[in-house]
């Protein structure tokens, strides 16, 4: 059984892509952040463009800071962010 995440992007991510969320279906039950990250770019072009354009994004998943190895699944929240500097 299949469920669905809700994916928010944060930053200029939001504005190269035009969108600030999308709930995505997962195509299996649990999936690393990595393997949906490349479903996602195979399926929409301007994601595939932001994500090759963009070095170093970070990804949080249900609010805490994770890898593209994390394992995600249905009901969860990703958020997607460049990365950030302080000065």
């Amino acid at each position: 059984m299949t469920g669905s995440v809700n994916i928010l992007y944060f930053a200029a991510l939001r504005e190269q892509l035009g969108r600030e969320s999308q709930r995505v279906t997962l195509p299996s039950t649990t999936m690393p952040v990595a393997a949906l990250v490349q479903e996602l770019r195979q399926h929409d072009a301007k994601l595939d463009e932001v994500f090759a354009g963009t070095p170093r994004i970070r990804v949080a998943i249900n609010q805490k800071l994770g890898g593209f190895d994390t394992c995600v699944q249905a009901g969860d929240e990703l958020a997607f962010f460049p990365p950030m500097t302080g000065g």
